[in-house]
């Protein structure tokens, strides 16, 4: 699980990897530079309309922000699948189980 400190130097990291200047990056999100300086260094904790402004601006997923800044629960692939397949209503108990299958042996376990 991620730390919620670390969203601020996650998006310091995912702007320096797409190469914008500080400023650049908190005109496109829309936001003031001093306020992005300081989330980047932890001092504030972005809002969910922030980090989603944030996350089009850099072209990343605004839910691995959310996660980052504890406003989403980390959730593994391996729980949603199976539990996605057993909540969905059109599918018969023999589609479900024979997906379920089929799932497990990519993901190497049975379920």
């Amino acid at each position: 699980m991620k730390q919620i400190g670390d969203v601020g130097e996650y998006i310091r990291q995912q702007r320096e990897r797409s190469a914008m200047s500080l400023r650049k990056l908190a005109e496109a999100a829309g936001i003031s530079n001093p306020y992005l300086s300081q989330i980047e260094r932890g001092l504030r904790k972005p809002s969910a309309e922030i980090l989603k402004s944030l996350a089009r601006a850099l072209s990343i997923s605004a839910e691995s922000l959310y996660e980052r800044a504890g406003l989403l629960d980390e959730v593994g692939v391996r729980r949603d699948v199976p539990e996605a397949i057993a909540a969905d209503e059109t599918l018969t108990k023999a589609q479900k189980t024979a997906l379920l299958e089929i799932y497990g042996s990519f993901v190497g376990q049975e379920e």
